[in-house]
């Protein structure tokens, strides 16, 4: 679905010598893009082409400069060249003449080489495709095929001579009467020939296929009515084109297709009167244009067919006087290039693009001849050759342009008579009653525009074009491109050609019919022009400024034109402060559009373009190197783009925000639009693959439709709906509360429903789900709605790399303060609640109405299957009753209500939950419509109705384990129930605070107390099962509670409450000192042995082995016993000597650790070097080697284990510092030496020496009670050596943490007694140490 259009034209004329003298053959150089003509003058014209854009950037463009040579060829009297083609592997033209002379002519001015002779003379030459090979034509009627060293191959006759004809008349010249023509197959394995039969009575020709290698006849077709010489065999070699004379039909001409077996394929006709003829036809190098030279009865027309969807369409008709006897040639080497030249010598060069046949308002209009057919793609997807109506005109059209605003549409079309037709259509609305229509258009205007070029419309009644002339004097202003001064500049008065911008001005003299085609009463004329020197590239209309256009000229340069203005060129810098945009191409770019974006709030017009190298070009900038194709896509209702949509050469189509042009990193985020490895779907959002090799991009559908269409290579038409497009129109829809749209594009293209709820977030649904449920009506789209909606947030999740919401953070910072203030917690219950409170308000009442309100309450979280339930009781409710209420109309009956709910929920859930209502009939509906084994649940049910009414709630609340409920109604029941009121408390102990509660008799409590107790002792409570024991006053059972869990205290008050003996409670007393000790609490033991035991000596051995130094003589004091305070002294002396030994040999390991950390820190450090000079790193390295430091690295074994004598008194003492060993070594581990983590280790170790608070306690109770029995040498010795120890623990860890983080270790300042000395003065001494004595210092 696309048209072809003239991009530009040049023109120039060869000086002919002679006044007769004509153009006879051509021959083309694609080394050296030239062209070379043969006239009647056997003189050889070489004219050199334009260069390609990229070879002549920087010169004037200006075709004067164009070099043209003239170069006779010397031929004997009489003789002339007849046959003409450029052999590029000898750099020279192989020229064939009348009297069969074949000579190399080079056209450098150097002699022409005669390289043979044929008999019979030339008639045609016919290099291979590869040039390996050439085949000539004799006037015999034979083909000779040589090499290019001229040796031959095989000579054939073409033909079948008969026995009486003489093929030489008397002076040896050829009298073949035919002309033969010669096509070779792209690949050059076969040829084909056209000739006349020497047996036809008529002028019947045959086609004939010839194998290249030994010149067998491959195939011949029978004899019929070709036209002349008109034979091309297609370059990609599906077939060959021919031309039939259907004169004898009364028929014109038609084009006739052949395959390489010489069947007829398939035939199109030229839709031209019988006297029309096909002199030339000719393929182009792609295969997919074919093109002919039309001779007519008033002018002969050059015809450019293209064929897609098995239909030939006639893109492009190009006029010609009949005296101009035209003829052309495509170019080698690119297919929309075309030259043709005339017997006058004018030669022109015609170069075309195509271009999508969709307008920006999703219309199509395919241009095919004379005919313009219109399919609103919005309304139908029709397939070529397929469309709603058609436009016939008077002639062929070659371009045309398209305008819509508002309702209002018009199309311009220029005809390739010159003339100009303006078609005015009805609103869009009307279109579909046009289907199957044709309707006709008149001319606007009796004047001749000639061909415009870039045809587009400025406003409603201004059309904006180029036009190329050829000569002519001109007073208009025209640009001159300069390349020393970068700026266009005006002229006056010179003689010029070239192209003229021209600005037409319409008239309407008539009315439009409402709902018809209208094209009559359309008056227009030239109401400004301006002569550019220079070809223009595109021309598009500026969607931010009326009657403005920008207008690209070669070379990507883009100025605005705007109406009866004149052009005017901003340069760069100005524009950007303007419109601060920047604008150009580095390049042409045949392919141009604007788009309208906001940037920053601001409008702008953004143009776009793309070259014919596949490179998209945006304000100065390339967005990518392989596009093939682009359109725009727009969601709002004001035209703004918002997306861009490109399809690359990997057939890979993207969807770009326009936010991420204007602002966003592109290569980052779309890969540089090409295809990276296999990445998943949800890592390729933004690109999808094209299912076809070669779609090609046609246009798109905008708004709520959301569509992209692809034309496949087969003519078909592909619409699809990517996710990214979709959702944008969905959150666009929302944004504007355009609910019921919404929901039907959700529904439409699958997408989650949630979206509907999430895209500003939920909260803020819910003040809209009134206006959502209006709008939205039906009741099936909410209930299904209603069933998708879940908890998580889907623009977070499934859509959060797709779509940009349109609220911000601040926004949601405020939903989620909001949180609370909603319905519920839950996300699903919120909406849910909101939607049923919306049908109560908005929606009358039906059945419909009622299942869907059933559906919200079935659906949420946790389903309110209750509250379902109860809406189908009160139903059933008014079924039984019999009575003739309106209201039952608004209602479903209960069994279908029941079947809707058990659909959305479990049916054991709807079950339990009617049981739970006490209504054993609801119940039983539930298990007949769930199905249910009615010998499962008749008889439970049926046993239950026979139950007291309490009894049997009782019985349902423990079937559904609502213990709190069966506990309240087993105790209504009475006191003939109150065994299983206490059982069920005991099953379930959470009853015992409530059953407390319900039961008034105390003797009752008091059981129900007890039995708690018992519960709570059970669990090892002891102490809240004591606590109810006394609230029962069960008091030995209170006492073994407490003794239980070794309450001391609360097992001698029990005592009392019971009033023991005296031999009993000293028993007890005992027998508590004794489970103390054992437990580990010997200061508690020594409290009890002391008050309650009257043994002082028990009790002040208990203080000993508590290291309660200070206390154990103080009672030793109070109680005057030398002999125990002598013990005190004993026991006091000895722990002191063993605390001693104890801190040096931990001063001693302080220093073995701290070296063997040193050591493994510094080989670390060097091995990290070493590979990082290497280029590795560490991670490289296996365990062992990293750590493979030895454990002599320090001259000993850092974990030696010492061994050291003990004692009674300090087994005991030390219990505290054993289990404070323990601890660390489940916790750490052993350390390995050698392995990963033994520095961490070793540090950590370090830190566990520290004294912990209870060792430091009583090292100074130690140190005060020595000086008290008068070893004041004893408490020195012992803080100095504690104080030693504590301070090299902390100045070891300092130093292991100062290192650890270091890269370096400095062997003279990362040591330990450099760190004691800066720990010792950094702290304050008795601040720092509580434990210590100053005065034990002194001295």
């Amino acid at each position: 679905m696309k048209n072809l259009q003239l991009s530009s034209e040049i023109s120039f004329k060869l000086e002919l010598q002679l006044e007769e003298e004509v153009l006879l053959f051509s021959a083309f150089d694609i080394e050296r893009n030239r062209l070379f003509f043969v006239s009647s003058a056997n003189v050889v014209y070489i004219r050199q082409l334009p260069l390609p854009q990229k070879e002549q950037k920087g010169r004037l463009w200006n075709k004067n400069l164009l070099p043209m040579e003239n170069d006779p060829v010397d031929l004997e009297p009489g003789d002339s060249i007849t046959a003409l083609d450029y052999l590029m592997e000898k750099e020279a033209l192989l020229v064939g003449t009348s009297n069969g002379y074949l000579m190399l002519h080079a056209g450098d001015g150097s002699a022409t080489e005669v390289v043979g002779r044929v008999e019979g003379g030339v008639k045609c030459i016919a290099p291979s495709p590869d040039g390996a090979l050439i085949a000539i034509v004799t006037g015999f009627g034979k083909i000779l095929v040589m090499t290019h060293d001229w040796d031959l191959l095989y000579e054939i006759m073409i033909d079948n001579q008969p026995t009486d004809v003489d093929v030489r008349d008397a002076t040896g010249s050829t009298i073949y009467p035919f002309e033969i023509s010669v096509s070779w197959r792209g690949d050059g394995k076969y040829f084909a020939t056209l000739s006349e039969s020497w047996d036809s009575s008529s002028s019947q020709k045959k086609l004939r296929i010839w194998e290249r290698d030994s010149g067998a006849l491959h195939s011949v077709t029978e004899a019929k009515a070709f036209m002349g010489a008109a034979l091309d065999w297609m370059p990609s070699g599906a077939k060959v084109a021919a031309a039939f004379d259907r004169k004898a039909d009364n028929n014109g001409p038609l084009i006739v297709f052949f395959e390489r077996n010489g069947l007829e394929r398939s035939s199109f006709s030229i839709n031209e009167l019988m006297d029309a003829t096909i002199e030339v036809l000719k393929w182009n190098c792609s295969s997919d244009l074919l093109g002919a030279v039309v001779r007519c009865e008033r002018y002969d027309a050059i015809k450019i067919w293209s064929f897609s969807n098995n239909h030939w369409y006639l893109k492009q008709e190009i006029r010609y006087p009949k005296s101009d006897r035209v003829k052309f040639i495509w170019d080698p080497m690119k297919p929309l290039h075309l030259i043709s030249w005339t017997l006058g010598g004018k030669i022109t060069t015609y170069n075309f693009v195509w271009i999508t046949a969709v307008m920006e308002n999703s219309v199509a209009l395919v241009i095919d001849n004379s005919n313009v057919h219109v399919t609103p793609l919005a309304l139908s997807l029709m397939p070529p050759p397929m469309y709603l109506f058609n436009l016939k005109f008077p002639t062929a059209v070659c371009d045309m342009a398209f305008f819509s605003k508002s309702s209002k549409s018009q199309m311009a079309a220029c005809l390739s008579d010159g003339s100009l037709c303006i078609v005015e259509f009805p609103a869009s609305d009307t279109w579909e009653e046009l289907e199957g229509k044709e309707f006709f258009v008149e001319t606007s205007s009796e004047v001749a525009f000639g061909s415009l070029k870039h045809l587009i419309w400025l406003d409603s009644h201004i059309l904006l074009g180029v036009s190329y002339y050829e000569t002519g004097d001109t007073n208009n202003a025209c640009l001159v491109t300069s390349s020393s001064e970068n700026e266009l500049t005006h002229c006056q008065g010179k003689y010029l050609s070239g192209y003229s911008l021209q600005e037409i001005e319409l008239v309407c003299s008539e009315d439009c019919v409402l709902g018809l085609v209208a094209s009559s009463g359309w008056g227009a004329k030239v109401s400004c022009q301006l002569s550019l020197e220079g070809p223009v590239i595109a021309i598009v209309p500026n969607p931010a400024k009326r009657g403005s256009a920008f207008v690209q000229l070669d070379g990507g340069i883009i100025v605005e034109y705007t109406s009866k203005l004149g052009i005017t060129r901003v340069p760069a810098e100005s524009y950007l402060q303007k419109l601060d945009y920047s604008i150009g191409f580095s390049s042409s770019c045949p392919w141009m559009s604007i788009a309208s974006v906001y940037d920053n709030g601001v409008l702008k017009p953004l143009p776009f373009g793309l070259d014919d190298n596949g490179s998209l070009h945006v304000s100065g900038r390339i967005l990518c190197n392989n596009c093939s194709g682009f359109s725009f896509y727009s969601n709002s209702a004001d035209q703004m783009i918002t997306h861009l949509i490109l399809t690359t050469k990997q057939d890979l189509l993207f969807i770009v925000d326009m936010d991420d042009i204007l602002h966003g990193n592109l290569e980052a985020k779309y890969e540089k639009f090409i295809k990276v490895g296999n990445r998943n779907i949800e890592e390729n959002r933004d690109s999808i693959n094209i299912w076809e090799r070669g779609a090609k991009l046609v246009g798109v559908l905008h708004g709520d439709a959301a569509a992209v269409i692809l034309q496949t290579t087969r003519g078909n038409l592909e619409c699809i709906h990517p996710r990214k497009l979709v959702l944008a129109s969905i959150v666009n829809a929302l944004v504007q509360r355009r609910f019921r749209d919404a929901i039907l594009m959700v529904r439409r293209h699958r997408i989650d429903f949630n979206i509907i709820v999430d895209h500003c977030g939920w909260q803020n649904f819910l003040e809209c789900a009134n206006e959502f449920v209006k709008q939205v009506k039906n009741l099936s789209y909410i209930t299904e709605f209603v069933c998708s909606v879940k908890n998580e947030n889907v623009t977070e999740k499934l859509y959060r790399n797709i779509i940009s919401l349109p609220y911000l953070k601040a926004t949601r910072d405020i939903q989620a303060a909001n949180v609370d203030g909603c319905y519920g917690k839950s996300k699903i219950s919120s909406v849910l609640q909101a939607i049923r409170e919306a049908l109560e308000d908005q929606v009358p009442e039906s059945p419909a109405k009622e299942l869907c309100i059933l559906t919200t309450l079935a659906r949420s979280e946790p389903p309110a299957i209750v509250e379902a339930l109860k809406r189908i009781k009160v139903v059933r409710e008014m079924e039984l009753l019999g009575v003739d209420d309106p209201r039952r109309k608004s209602y479903p009956s209960a069994e279908e209500a029941m079947k809707h709910l058990l659909w959305l929920t479990n049916s054991e859930a709807a079950y339990e939950a009617a049981l739970g209502l006490y209504d054993l009939n609801l119940a039983a509906i539930v298990a007949l419509n769930s199905q249910k084994d009615p010998k499962e649940f008749l008889p439970f049910l049926q046993g239950l109705e026979r139950m007291p009414p309490l009894i049997m709630k009782y019985k349902i609340d423990l079937r559904l384990q609502r213990y709190e409920s069966a506990l309240k109604n087993i105790v209504s029941a009475g006191d003939a129930y109150y065994e299983d009121s206490i059982n069920l408390m005991k099953n379930n102990p959470k009853l015992f605070s409530l059953g407390i509660q319900l039961f008034t008799d105390p003797s009752k409590k008091s059981q129900i107390l007890e039995a708690w107790g018992d519960h709570l002792h059970g669990d090892k409570c002891f102490e809240d099962a004591a606590t109810a024991y006394l609230c029962c006053s069960s008091l030995e059972k209170a006492l073994k509670a407490y003794r239980a869990c070794g309450h001391w205290k609360g097992v001698l008050t029990v005592a009392g409450l019971l009033k023991l003996g005296k031999e009993e409670a000293l028993r007890l007393a005992n027998e508590l000192c004794e489970e103390l000790q054992a437990l580990g609490k010997p200061a508690e033991a020594a409290k009890i042995a002391l008050e309650y035991c009257d043994d002082v000596a028990s009790g002040i051995h208990f203080l000993i082995s508590a290291r309660e130094w200070e206390e154990a003589l103080r009672i030793g004091f109070i109680h005057k016993r030398e002999d125990l305070i002598s013990e005190v002294k004993c026991a006091a002396l000895e722990c002191a000597g063993i605390l001693i030994s104890e801190y040096e040999e931990g001063l001693e390991k302080v220093g073995k650790y701290l070296a063997r950390y040193l050591a493994v820190r510094q080989r670390r450090l060097l091995l990290s070097a070493k590979l990082q000079s290497e280029d590795r790193s560490i991670d490289d390295v296996d365990d062992e080697t990293a750590s493979n430091t030895s454990s002599n690295f320090s001259g000993m074994s850092a974990y030696t284990t010492g061994t050291r004598r003990g004692s009674s008194a300090s087994t005991s003492s030390t219990t505290a510092s054993k289990a404070r060993q323990t601890r660390h070594q489940k916790k750490g581990g052993k350390i390995r030496a050698g392995s990963p983590g033994e520095e961490m280790a070793l540090v950590e170790h370090l830190k566990g020496m520290s004294l912990t608070a209870g060792a430091q306690h009583e090292l100074k109770s130690l140190l005060v009670s020595l000086v008290m029995l008068g070893n004041e040498e004893t408490a020195r010795k012992l803080q100095r050596v504690g104080d030693s120890f504590q301070l090299s623990q902390r100045a070891a860890v300092k130093l292991a943490e100062d290192t650890i983080s270091n890269d370096d270790i400095d062997e003279k300042r990362h040591t330990l007694e450099h760190y004691v000395q800066k720990v010792r003065g950094e702290l304050p001494h008795l601040e720092a140490i509580p434990w210590q004595s100053k005065v034990l210092f002194s001295s």
